[in-house]
């Protein structure tokens, strides 16, 4: 997974400014996320508001969301993970 600089209409983003604890936040979980094994994160979107992440997206399996799940959960700051997501396995 690469990252790059948020960007809207070649801006900076301005939630990063306004939400700075949420934007590091949301780049921890999905940087825990890109770095794990076992988990393909190419297709998933990592949300904070507060200590809630949202991880959305698409996912290859039930082991892989709850591999993510784990992972979320283990960034220092997460209390909660909601998932939104989309896969064969899943119901």
């Amino acid at each position: 997974m690469v990252f790059k600089p948020q960007q809207f209409h070649d801006e900076n983003s301005a939630m990063a400014d306004a939400f700075p604890v949420e934007a590091s936040l949301e780049q921890q979980v999905a940087e825990a996320l890109a770095i794990s094994e076992g988990l393909d994160a190419t297709e998933l979107t990592v949300v904070a508001t507060g200590g809630e992440i949202f991880l959305g997206g698409w996912i290859g399996s039930r082991d892989e969301l709850d591999r993510a799940v784990e992972i979320a959960l283990a960034v220092p700051g997460v209390q909660t993970v909601t998932v939104q997501m989309q896969s064969p396995g899943l119901p």
